[in-house]
């Protein structure tokens, strides 16, 4: 093999053979697409099991003792996570109560939001037939997640940041 016609494979060894090429399709034989319904079928699957998780949440109140556990972090520490009041924040998301949702955890609430805007975007692109999307955040992205995320943590545990507190 010369050089400029050697494939690069990162997932091989120096010793292994090179990988296959793709086998192109053959002219004049029609590609099978998968049906709408079987395109549909993951993402309602998904949607279908957070709708019962909430729906769980929306009828057995959080705010009653001895439903749920209590968060190890706040019981040893007395330390607010950025999870800790997500299950009250849930629960008042699902009766439509967005103000109480918020002062639980507005983290939460934002995440509901942005679950809701990819899964509204995964049932569009599987009824058109579409590819599924994918959530590709560079480290900088994470990292400043992280950031936001710890500064939460810090306000919503400190006195003037009270309102964030559930």
């Amino acid at each position: 093999m010369s050089g400029e016609n050697q494939q690069v494979d990162a997932f091989r060894t120096p010793d292994a053979p090179p990988s296959p090429a793709p086998v192109p399709e053959a002219p004049g034989r029609p590609v099978v697409r998968p049906s709408r319904a079987r395109r549909l079928a993951v993402p309602a699957f998904y949607l279908a099991g957070v709708t019962a998780a909430f729906a769980y949440v929306g009828t057995v109140d959080p705010n009653e003792p001895g439903h749920y556990p209590v968060c190890p972090l706040f019981r040893m520490t007395g330390v607010l996570c950025p999870g800790c009041g997500g299950l009250r924040s849930a629960h008042a998301f699902a009766h439509g109560d967005l103000v109480t949702a918020l002062g639980a955890n507005a983290f939460a609430v934002v995440g509901y939001f942005v679950f809701a805007g990819f899964m509204a975007l995964w049932l569009v692109r599987a009824f058109r037939g579409g590819s599924t999307p994918r959530i590709v955040l560079r480290p900088k992205a994470w990292w400043a997640l992280g950031a936001l995320a710890l500064v939460f943590v810090i306000v919503r545990n400190l006195s003037f940041g009270s309102a964030l507190a559930p």
